[in-house]
């Protein structure tokens, strides 16, 4: 019951066997019913063809005659019977098909009743039909008399077989082409889920890089969702490959300083060295491995934006104390980043040692929520803006690429703005570089 193709095919199998059969069993009712009430309307045809060859006697009493229109009443045990009784028991009346039968399937009946059964008499099956009436004789009496028919039902039991062997028969034809049409359409509608499988496979030997193809909209968001996972495991890749560059690159000073240290005479310079570089390289290593592990690992963790900017600034401002920067920070309590607190910390730390390296006088830092995205929580606008040279049009898509620079006076290396870019793009968010409202560079993060 692993395979869906045979789970449908078993329950549209069972519901369609289902109302076939409830199907035959009521047109087989139905049937049977049809039958049974004309086999009455047949009986009553009788009863009245009794009625119209009654005779008369010399008191104006009712006799039947011995010999009656319908030959089938005149010979024995022709399966066509009729008896009357009447004035109180005192007329009996039977017809030649009933010699050598106990008459039993007259019902006395009241005047103008008419009662239809269903007996067995002898081992027969017979439909018997009782109707009484009112004779008036010549003295103005008025004489009870009860007629009674009956007919074998052998033949209708015949036709009922009949048409249920008939029923049956294309019951089960109908069936078998329907279950073989409905195997046929599962297989077809259930195409798209096996190429889906097959193309899954071949990405899984490296023969594709991603779902290919046009599915149904059904299917539309697992294979995005698939390709969404396979695209953040590439780039989860190239990540790694980027952060291991950058740490070997990040490490080449500080090592060429210790190498130094190494070949310089006397221990001191040795230990001081080793003091200086030391904590730099565990503080390297340390800063790529949070890079290596960032992009929103944890969506569903909201961080508040005031107390990482506040930290940040904090040190920011130490660091920069020389030149003597203005920085204003507009941030809203209600301002959430739903995602790894270590990306936030990534992201506006290289925004805003940027704004603070190459702005003249004034960095300006503001947060705020945003109206909900389709995951059902706020979103969040960063700004930060500087008034420093800015950044032109033409490069300001340049400037997001790894080791590109727009100004190669300050030191650096061209990745700071590449990595917030990075973080940005793999936690589904927009980075877009404009002109502040000083002249310099204003650059707006959207989730």
């Amino acid at each position: 019951m692993l395979s869906i193709h045979l789970r449908l095919g078993l329950a549209a199998s069972a519901v369609l066997a289902l109302f076939l059969g409830l199907t035959g069993l009521a047109l087989d009712r139905a049937h049977s019913q049809s039958l049974e009430q004309a086999q009455q309307a047949r009986l009553e045809a009788h009863i009245y063809a009794l009625l119209a060859a009654a005779q008369e006697d010399e008191a104006g009493r009712m006799r039947l005659p011995p010999s009656l229109p319908d030959p089938r009443l005149t010979t024995a045990d022709s399966g066509l019977y009729a008896m009357v009784r009447g004035e109180q028991g005192g007329y009996v009346w039977h017809s030649v098909s009933l010699l050598g039968r106990e008459p039993e399937f007259l019902t006395p009946a009241a005047p103008g009743q008419t009662l239809f059964a269903r007996r067995e008499q002898a081992g027969e099956t017979l439909f018997s039909l009782s109707f009484g009436i009112l004779w008036e004789d010549f003295a103005g009496r008025e004489l009870h008399y009860t007629l009674a028919a009956a007919e074998s039902a052998a033949s209708l039991q015949q036709r009922v077989q009949g048409f249920r062997a008939s029923l049956f028969t294309g019951l089960g034809s109908a069936a078998a082409i329907l279950l073989l049409a409905q195997w046929g359409v599962l297989h077809w509608g259930l195409h798209p889920l096996r190429r889906s499988a097959q193309d899954l496979k071949r990405v899984e030997r490296g023969e594709a890089q991603r779902l290919e193809g046009v599915y149904p909209k059904e299917l539309q968001r697992l294979t995005g969702n698939i390709n969404a996972f396979i695209g953040q495991s590439q780039a989860a890749q190239e990540r790694y490959r980027n952060r291991l560059a950058d740490l070997a690159h990040s490490l080449k000073t500080p090592l060429a300083v210790l190498q130094g240290a190494l070949a310089a005479p006397g221990d001191g310079q040795l230990r001081n060295a080793l003091v200086e570089q030391l904590p730099r390289i565990q503080e390297i290593v340390q800063f790529q491995l949070r890079r290596s592990v960032g992009g929103g690992h944890n969506p569903a963790q909201a961080t508040p934006v005031a107390e990482p900017a506040a930290r940040l600034l904090r040190t920011l401002d130490k660091v920069y104390r020389a030149r003597a920067v203005e920085c204003t920070a507009q941030i809203d309590p209600r301002a959430r980043y739903f995602g790894d607190p270590g990306d936030l910390l990534e992201l506006l730390g290289n925004l805003l040692d940027n704004a603070f390296k190459y702005g003249h006088q004034r960095v300006a830092l503001s947060a705020a929520p945003r109206a909900e995205g389709e995951a059902g929580r706020p979103g969040l606008l960063l700004e930060v803006a500087d008034d420093g040279p800015g950044i032109p049009e033409h490069r300001r898509q340049d400037v997001l690429r790894r080791g590109q620079r727009h100004d190669q006076r300050q030191p650096g290396q061209g990745i700071g703005l590449h990595v917030a870019a990075e973080i940005v793009e793999l936690n589904g968010g927009r980075l877009e570089i404009t002109e502040s409202q000083w002249g310099g560079a204003l650059v707006r993060v959207v989730f």
